[in-house]
């Protein structure tokens, strides 16, 4: 199954069954503030679509995704390619960094799996991309980790997590942005960024409806995920 992302910018071949990348994917990309020259990484980049919109809207980027499975890596390889936009996908398990991948980057960036709880799904792809078995803290560890010095790393998260997130980040240098489904309702996803070695205080800024009262996106959710604007996190105060 293809999919079309940003207007038909990026195309990305996704799986008929098991976990497929959608809106969280576009807004993580449309959170990261990348800029060309710099480096970038994702973790855990599945068919490669977050990575393709990243691309995509900052051109001129040294980007690569890591993906535990091979046939997904590969299949994001290929939606490089028909999207003619220049990423690299490795391969790999994030847990085992491959030694060419243990550096530092600029800009880091994740949907890890998020569902710590219930019924894992019968299918074991789309288990091991929503389940995370208590692994969530090791995931944003690992990113911070794998961040330079006054770089940013970023991640999307479900927002009911959010504690044991911040728990497993820095107490400052972090910024959290709601994503509501609509005004007046509970967020359900959240953004963190964290600034590595930054020591402003943590931020909680205005978040993004998603959609208005007839279940259309907003004016703000419709420039992100089909022009490409950016999901600004006021980096500059980190």
């Amino acid at each position: 199954m293809t999919e079309t992302f940003l207007d038909g910018r990026v195309k990305a071949r996704q799986p008929e069954t098991g976990f497929r990348s959608g809106t969280d994917a576009v807004l993580l990309a449309a959170a990261v503030p990348a800029r060309a020259g710099q480096s970038a990484l994702e973790l855990g980049a599945g068919a490669g679509a977050a990575s393709l919109c990243l691309a995509a809207r900052v051109p001129g980027l040294d980007l690569t995704g890591v993906e535990v499975d091979p046939a997904l890596a590969a299949l994001a390889e290929a939606n490089a390619a028909a999207s003619d936009l220049p990423t690299h996908f490795v391969a790999a398990d994030v847990f085992a960094l491959p030694p060419s991948l243990r550096r530092e980057y600029d800009q880091v960036f994740a949907n890890p799996p998020f569902h710590g709880e219930g019924n894992a799904p019968s299918d074991a792809a789309r288990a091991r991309a929503l389940m995370d078995d208590g692994s969530l803290p090791q995931w944003l560890s690992i990113g911070l980790q794998r961040t330079v010095s006054g770089g940013f790393f970023t991640a999307i998260i479900r927002a009911d997590r959010l504690g044991e997130a911040l728990a497993a980040l820095p107490p400052r240098g972090v910024n959290i942005l709601p994503l509501w489904p609509r005004a007046g309702m509970a967020a359900k996803r959240a953004v963190l960024q964290a600034r590595k070695g930054s020591r402003a205080p943590v931020g909680l800024l205005p978040g993004l409806a998603l959609h208005d009262a007839e279940g259309r996106y907003t004016a703000e959710a419709e420039a992100i995920l089909r022009h490409g604007a950016s999901l600004a996190l006021d980096s500059a105060r980190l």
